[in-house]
């Protein structure tokens, strides 16, 4: 899927606030606004405006995963998801996918304390049994393991903008190519040293002549 992260956003919200206030949903915009930008359960904390947020609602609904739900007597326009009907989740697949959406990737015990207002789970076995389904239906994906994380990390797959954390065996991360030392130089031939002066063969017999004699 490629949800843009103001749409992942909206849609979170969306979800978030059906489940918590549901006295206050479906949502106008000015709510909806509010939903996105506050500072708490967010991550990371964005500053959207209402035509910002009204282009995602535009998008949403042309995927038919969101709709205009004011009542005749509504003085406000109103907005409500429909993600579970369009990919048939249940609710606690949606509160897990949705804390997914609003605060990044997640280990099982940070999800089973963040997803406690919109769905309690026993344990995190349970946690982890969602996650699963999650999985096989290609709506969550499990990161690699970094050096130092003790616990598995996951996240959503509503959009495709996750980084590439493939690992290198073992969790090590490979050094920089190093470029080989140039070889050194093989110094050029040098010419061979001045012949020591050999002097004359003296004949036999003749005492040799005193250095520097005339």
């Amino acid at each position: 899927m490629d949800l843009d992260p103001t749409e992942v956003r909206v849609l979170g919200c969306l979800i978030e606030k059906q489940r918590v206030t549901p006295d206050a949903y479906p949502l106008s915009l000015n709510a909806l606004r509010l939903a996105c930008n506050q500072s708490t359960n967010r991550d990371p904390v964005v500053h959207y405006d209402e035509e910002t947020i009204r282009a995602a609602l535009h998008k949403l609904g042309r995927r038919r995963w969101t709709r205009l739900a004011s009542g005749h007597s509504s003085r406000a326009a109103k907005y409500r998801h429909l993600l579970d009907d369009a990919i048939g989740l249940d609710p606690a697949g949606m509160a897990v996918l949705a804390v997914l959406m609003l605060r990044g990737d997640q280990t099982p015990g940070e999800l089973k304390q963040r997803t406690e207002r919109m769905q309690a789970f026993p344990d995190l076995g349970s946690v982890q049994d969602t996650l699963e389904q999650l999985i096989d239906r290609d709506l969550v994906v499990r990161l690699p393991r970094r050096p130092g994380q003790k616990e598995e990390r996951f996240a959503h797959r509503l959009s495709e903008d996750l980084e590439d954390e493939a690992p290198h065996p073992g969790g090590a991360v490979s050094p920089p190519a190093v470029s080989a030392a140039p070889a050194a130089v093989a110094p050029s031939a040098a010419a061979p040293p001045p012949a020591a002066p050999v002097s004359s063969p003296r004949p036999e017999g003749q005492p040799p002549q005193p250095a520097g004699g005339g």
